[in-house]
């Protein structure tokens, strides 16, 4: 029997599997499953011995199936799907919340967002396993689709046909400026006004920078990047310094000496943040208990008060 403690194959070796048939290298595969590269390598070695044939071509860095693991992949997946939906169906009939929910969410969101609510869900749902995965959009929309996160937190609108996206709030943008500008005593700015200021961006791969310079372009202002950084402490350590001004979202803003956060003028500099999850993917009872929670959460507190925040 497949999975049982006298037989060579089991499940986790399937998991090991698919997960570098659909990454295509057993680094990312090692990576995404939280088990060492040589650790995941030999289950594969034990998988292909049983099988009595080879399932990948090893190509330097990069692997591919072989012709007999192209028909291997599907049964493997199948497999998978059950034991995974076999899982949930008695989480279900077991009439509580319990199980596990995996979420994605992007760096400008996952640190400032996600804690309080996930610390008031595991007070409401004890019973209940939530694991956060903090990545970029383009990542966390692969590990979707592969089945590695169950839903993502995310600026939208998302580049894939395979999702649904549904709206939780718009958050307004905010500029921040050193605390010796000369815009600093303003009550809020429009960008055009900073336009020739040494501006510090976030570098490509963040979602982020895409809405900063979208609201740059919609105000018909072409910011004088001086500075990039994958990190928002980084960039508002270099503004208290002087070195600059830059824009951030506005739950993002906290007391920081040296900066002074300014509310934007420009009606269209803002993000939208949602979330997202894969077309077919089903929703547990964990899966709708957390979507429930972000929605009551979220209503609490309609917008991102800025004034509340002492700056």
């Amino acid at each position: 029997m497949l999975g049982d403690s006298n037989s060579d194959m089991q499940i986790h070796q399937l998991r090991y599997f698919y997960a570098v048939a659909r990454t295509g290298s057993f680094t990312k595969a090692a990576r995404q499953e939280h088990l060492a590269q040589p650790s995941l390598s030999l289950q594969i070695r034990k998988l292909e011995d049983e099988l009595g044939t080879r399932l990948f071509d090893r190509l330097g860095r990069t692997v591919r199936l072989t012709r007999l693991g192209e028909i291997f992949l599907p049964r493997a997946e199948a497999i998978l799907q059950q034991v995974d939906a076999a899982k949930i169906e008695v989480q279900e009939m077991a009439g509580a919340e319990q199980g596990k929910l995996v979420i994605g969410a992007i760096p400008t969101i996952a640190p400032y967002f996600l804690p309080a609510r996930l610390a008031s869900f595991a007070r409401k749902f004890p019973r209940a396993r939530v694991s956060v995965v903090e990545d970029v959009t383009h990542e966390l929309l692969s590990r979707i689709q592969d089945g590695a996160i169950d839903l993502a937190l995310l600026a939208l609108p998302v580049p894939s046909s395979h999702c649904l996206s549904r709206q939780l709030f718009r958050e307004r943008l905010c500029a921040v400026v050193p605390r010796g500008h000369r815009l600093a005593a303003s009550s809020r700015i429009h960008l055009k006004q900073i336009e020739n200021d040494p501006f510090l961006l976030l570098k490509e791969g963040h979602c982020f920078r895409e809405n900063t310079l979208a609201a740059c372009g919609r105000a018909r202002m072409q910011p004088n990047v001086v500075f990039e950084s994958g990190q928002f402490t980084t960039i508002l350590a270099m503004v208290s310094a002087g070195a600059g001004v830059s824009v951030v979202p506005e739950m993002a803003v906290e007391p920081r000496d040296g900066c002074r956060f300014l509310p934007l003028a420009d009606e269209s500099a803002y993000r939208r943040i949602g979330l997202v999850q894969l077309k077919q993917h089903f929703r547990s009872r964990v899966h709708r208990a957390f979507l429930s929670h972000l929605q009551e959460t979220q209503e609490d507190n309609t917008s991102w008060r800025f004034a509340s925040i002492a700056v």
